[in-house]
């Protein structure tokens, strides 16, 4: 055993100082990271070239339709909710043109996480931002040299005011989903002259200021809670502090988050793609503790606490890949936010589903803040009310409606699921009858829904011994296994029944839309099986059934043109066959040939997806990154291993992209990766080791990465049986 972790120690040691050459060769790890990645959506939402310090309040980027737009409209003093919803729009006016309307034109720009700039192409002014956690600061520089600038502030939503405060700052409030959001921004100079446009509470203002110097910096804070608290935030964080300070600490901070995981290998291009990745697992959720006290959209109420209040969670993908990433790296902040869930349960008596900053959004389907829980549960995270969770998690799945993106009181479809074990789908063309059924996209997704909730009813029942309630565990236990009610064995694959019970007809496994499906069709959906791979398996007729249906998956042709299986399909994206890269229930599906004994199957797939699919370009994400999820499940990819089933703690070994990966363990270990001989040829493993001891097959637990140690891997360019 001494002869073991010696060997150990000598290979993280070495692996260490390998992976900090390139950092120093660089210049550091945040330096990789290129914001720009995924920035055209190949179908839907690009990426945005995100600036903010990790799971912080203030998130800004430059308001333009991607990256292939050449102006810049101004900046969201900061995102409220990602991808939804932002406040206060900021932009200095560079142009001679209208000025209300004025946009700067991109000549060149410089993303990074820690800053923003972007050099305007007429006379080459620029402006440039850099942020804090609940502030930020712009520095804006003629080319010419003058002093004076002219600066728009704008009003984003339905109403709100900016106006002046003496003769040298700016306030403003803007109402958005029923709450308010507040800022206060100062400057060294004084206000020449002031125009306003818009109607009284839609009040926008363009002001015309002389700064002291030949450099405006203008700092600014954010509050969800008042003017005041903007003010204070402000002057807690960047007060005295000028732009290159402030730039400098972020980047400070970055450097640090990115450092927890370093890596070593034979493409560089690799490297951004994988710390861009990283940066992007940040995004959400985000702290608004302001200080000691919160506002809290959940119940309308400014809160006294010093614990971090962490909202804007889209829990839907977040539990997939982002949470479990958490509880390797900074397992504490995951179960601050996890406490932050369960406080959201006790201000509105409901679990939250998507806990945006203005209150719960009833997205998507499923309960899987139970997937979420449990998973921390599992993994020895202990550090939350267990029982109040557990009660939350239970009100939601027994005593609230399941229907796609609905809160409330259950519905008929609702009863109807509970007393026969499957939401009844509709002939189509047959018209929706239950009015809390969205009629004309979202629909009822009656197979999703089933799936969905089945494996999200096996988490709940994962708490129920924990909570105190051991004795409802065989009653979720029942209904995890409702998914085979939708399950047609003679056709092996996942169909959907009327209310009598009948499969319905005609029905195409690959254009079923939403009235069946959420996103993705059955090709997917078959394989959402996560918490009873073995039931699922022998419903397809055993291993080797099994097996062949997943090769079937990457190979079935769309039967039809893509732009017309988009129109009913436009989430699936990232298209091989039938599977979908770019959209987050497929994401554990490569990862399955490692159940099904043929592991080098999953290592083609994963080296041919993530080669494919994510590069270093603006064409690098193959579909919505909607705040972590697709990027978590590519730095695990990446690094050669991946989590299948929240609430199993068990790693599948996949291919990794590089030939050593070094995580930083929050409990002073580390765990490396050291893949020997691998190069874009050798993509498949030989020979597995964990700590010295061979691996016959390619798994590992959660407790043995967090004890810390060597994953070794010889890498050959031929399969290998395992």
């Amino acid at each position: 055993m001494g002869n073991r972790l010696l060997l150990i120690t000598i290979l993280l040691g070495s692996m260490l100082s390998r992976c900090g050459s390139v950092e120093e060769r660089k210049g550091g790890l945040e330096d990789y990271v290129d914001p720009t990645i995924g920035g055209v959506g190949l179908i839907l939402e690009p990426t945005r070239p995100l600036v903010h310090l990790p799971n912080s309040m203030v998130r800004v980027h430059p308001i333009k339709k991607d990256e292939l737009d050449d102006q810049v409209a101004g900046f969201p003093l900061t995102v409220i909710s990602h991808r939804i919803g932002s406040a206060f729009a900021f932009s200095p006016v560079f142009g001679a043109e209208d000025p209300w309307q004025s946009k700067i034109v991109i000549h060149s720009q410089e993303a990074h996480p820690y800053s923003y700039e972007v050099i305007d192409a007429r006379a080459y002014d620029r402006v440039a931002v850099a942020p804090a956690t609940k502030s930020g600061i712009f520095r804006i520089a003629n080319a010419d040299g003058s002093i004076e600038h002219r600066l728009r502030f704008s009003i984003i939503n339905t109403g709100g005011f900016i106006k002046t405060q003496g003769d040298s700052a700016f306030v403003g409030e803007e109402h958005y989903n029923g709450m308010r959001v507040f800022f206060y921004a100062s400057f060294d100079g004084s206000i020449k002259d002031l125009d306003v446009q818009g109607p009284e509470g839609r009040r926008n203002v363009l002001a015309t200021v002389v700064s002291d110097g030949s450099v405006l910096e203008l700092r600014y804070g954010v509050s969800y809670i008042s003017i005041e608290q903007a003010k204070h935030n402000l002057e807690a964080e960047i007060a005295g502090k000028d732009f290159a300070t402030v730039k400098a600490e972020a980047k400070r901070t970055w450097a640090g988050a990115l450092s927890k995981i370093q890596v070593r290998g034979w493409d560089e291009s690799k490297k951004r793609i994988f710390y861009t990745a990283l940066y992007r697992t940040y995004e959400r959720m985000v702290d608004i503790n302001e200080y000691g006290q919160y506002y809290s959209a959940f119940d309308q109420q400014i809160h006294q606490s010093d614990e971090p209040f962490y909202v804007d969670n889209w829990i839907f993908d977040a539990h997939i890949a982002p949470h479990p990433l958490n509880m390797i790296l900074d397992p504490e902040k995951d179960q601050a936010m996890l406490r932050s869930y369960i406080e959201m349960y006790g201000q509105t008596g409901w679990m939250p589903t998507f806990a945006a900053t203005f209150g719960d959004w009833p997205a998507m389907v499923g309960n899987h803040t139970a997937a979420w829980m449990a998973d921390a549960w599992t993994k020895g995270l202990r550090d939350f009310d267990v029982k109040t969770a557990y009660q939350g998690l239970r009100k939601n799945s027994l005593e609230a409606t399941l229907l796609p993106w609905r809160n409330g009181p259950p519905s008929t479809l609702d009863d109807f699921y509970n007393a026969n074990g499957y939401m009844p789908g509709l002939v189509p063309g047959e018209p929706e009858t239950v009015s809390e059924v969205e009629p004309s996209w979202e629909k009822r997704q009656a197979v999703s829904v089933t799936l969905e909730n089945s494996y999200s009813d096996w988490c709940v029942a994962q708490l129920a011994e924990p909570a105190g309630r051991g004795g409802e565990a065989a009653l979720f236990l029942d209904r995890a296994q409702y998914y085979r009610n939708v399950f047609r064995e003679d056709k092996g694959i996942v169909w959907p029944k009327n209310a009598k019970g009948e499969w319905i007809e005609p029905y195409d496994p690959s254009l079923a839309g939403r009235e069946y499906f959420t996103e993705n069709n059955a090709y997917t959906y078959n394989w959402h099986v996560k918490h009873d791979l073995d039931g699922l398996f022998s419903l397809m007729g055993g291993k080797v059934a099994a097996e062949a249906k997943l090769d079937e998956l990457f190979r079935t042709d769309l039967g039809l043109p893509k732009w017309k299986f988009w129109a009913i399909q436009p989430d699936a994206s990232g298209l091989v066959g039938q599977f979908a890269m770019g959209n987050e229930p497929s994401l554990h599906i490569p990862y399955l040939y490692n159940y099904l004994g043929n592991p080098w199957k999953t290592q083609k797939r994963i080296r041919m997806l993530v080669n494919t699919w994510f590069t270093d370009n603006v064409f690098g994400m193959p579909g919505d990154e909607d705040g972590g999820a697709m990027s978590a499940w590519l730095v695990f990819s990446m690094m050669g291993f991946y989590q299948v089933t929240p609430g199993i703690p068990l790693y599948a070994i996949g291919s990794p992209s590089f030939e050593e990966i070094s995580i930083q363990l929050p409990n002073g270990k580390s765990f490396g990766v050291l893949a020997k001989g691998n190069t874009d040829k050798n993509i498949y493993v030989r020979t597995a080791k964990l700590n010295g001891k061979a691996l016959d097959e390619l798994f590992f637990t959660h407790e043995q990465l967090m004890g810390g140690g060597v994953l070794e891997l010889e890498m050959d360019s031929q399969r290998t049986a395992h």
